[in-house]
Order: C-alpha cells, then structure tokens, then sequence
C-alpha cells in the first residue's frame, strides 16, 4: 500500500484545529473525507507533522495517506484538492513517501511564523491573520528580548498548562523579530514545540514591545520555570506554520524548506 506526502495550505479561521474533535469541522477531517471518495468510500487515516490549534494557519503543513491504489501524485494532488471544494485547504505538492518515512517522527525541525499588525487601524485585507495590536511595538527591543531564549532550556514558563509533552525542555534554533511596514514579523525553527509555546512566546515579546517589560525580564521569566511568569497567550489567528524539515524530504527539489 503506497504512501503519500502531502504539503498543505490551510487558512485556520474556519476550523476546530487540524486534529478530528467530537464538535466541529477539523482540517483532518475534510482531508480524510477527500481521500475516501479516491477509494470507494473507506476511511483514510492521515498523519500530520504537526496539529495546529483553532484557527492558526499552515503554509507548509506536511501530512501523509496511504492508498490502496496508485495513483499519480500529480492526479492525487488535484483528486484531493477537488473534493476538499469550498474549504480553505489546498494540496499544494504531492509525493511518494520513502520507505519508512513518517510526517510526524521523521520530521527534524519546524518553522513558525507569527505576525502582529502594528498600527492604529484595524485590518480590512488582513483580519483573521494577525493579531492587531495599536501601541506602538519597538521590534529591536523585541529581539533583545528574543536572544535569552535562544538555545536549549525548559520552557515550562512558555507551555500551555495542559501540555502533554513528556519533557518541557527544547531547543530554539532561531527566533527573529524583525518590523515590516506595519508588521511585527516573529519567525522561529526547532525540532520541536511545546504546546502553545510559540504563542506564549509572541505573547511575551509583546510586553517587550509595548514598554511593559524590559527585555531582561525574559530571562527571568525563562528561569522561573511557571506558566505565570511569562506573558499571556497571543491569539491564535497571527500563527502560521510555515515549514517542516526532513534529512529525506519526500518533495526533493520541491521540499517545504526554511
């Protein structure tokens, strides 16, 4: 039975988060209901490099299907796309996937970005993907404040209170915060992330930006090692993940790099 990489874009607006709930409409869900209609009807099980939360975006999302059928990757892409129709999720390459390979355990960095709209005016062509925040932001202060969590730590002070992962300890490859125009732009790449570490993350910065915080006060936010200690949760809708690295990426020249 062949299996598929898939890399996806999806605007999170709409959705309960990639991962099925018992209420309301997940991006796993209209993916696996597409790829039914390719097979008579049988459900098809999709695994995700990464579960984004309600309403947070993917540009490079990478997930997997196995089928019991060939099909061209080419024809594949299209055939989901189809069936996915209305929906803001798109098929944006497909593959064969190396033997073994799998989206979520092979992966060996992910990339996120986060962008607030800094100025006094609300969104028009951008509402629902940024957060929109009209003090005046000082993005050097930002990335002063940035550079104390680069590194491995234990982020404890920046995971969700009901994270589940074993060890809160990762390490920051990067964390950017540059201004654009109007734009606070915060991109960053690990191997991994805590559960609601990248918001909390941008949440914090934030009190940088605005004069709330001096940015020492990351580190000692860091070194407290307790939720409370850090910054609130920035909304979900100025979170996009935009890349997932493999040592064997199934895209080849097509790879969904950062």
């Amino acid at each position: 039975m062949p299996r598929y990489a898939l890399a996806l874009e999806y605007h999170g607006g709409a959705f309960v988060g990639w991962q099925r709930q018992a209420v309301g409409l997940s991006v796993q869900q209209i993916l696996e209901e597409a790829a039914s209609h390719l097979v008579g009807g049988a459900h098809v099980p999709s695994i995700t490099a990464g579960r984004t939360d309600a309403g947070v975006h993917a540009s490079g999302q990478v997930a997997s299907i196995d089928l019991d059928r060939d099909i061209t990757p080419d024809k594949l892409r299209d055939a989901l796309n189809f069936h996915m129709r209305p929906h803001r999720i798109a098929v944006l390459r497909a593959a064969l996937a190396p033997e073994g390979w799998n989206p979520r355990f092979s992966a060996i960095g992910r990339a996120y970005r986060y962008v607030i709209l800094n100025r006094r005016v609300r969104p028009a062509l951008d509402e629902g993907r940024v957060w929109h925040v009209q003090n005046p932001l000082d993005a050097e202060a930002m990335q002063h404040g940035a550079h104390f969590l680069l590194g491995r730590h234990d982020f404890t002070s920046f995971r969700a209170t009901a994270c589940q992962a074993k060890s809160p300890v990762r390490t920051l490859d990067r964390l950017d915060v540059r201004r654009d125009g109007d734009l606070i732009v915060i991109e960053t790449a690990a191997r991994s992330f805590l559960h609601h570490m990248v918001r909390n993350i941008a949440g914090t910065l934030k009190l940088v930006g605005d004069g709330t915080w001096p940015p020492t006060r990351v580190a000692e936010a860091l070194a407290a090692r307790h939720r409370t200690a850090a910054g609130p949760t920035a909304p979900p809708e100025g979170l996009t993940l935009i890349g997932v690295r493999y040592p064997d990426d199934p895209f080849r020249k097509e790879a969904v790099l950062f």
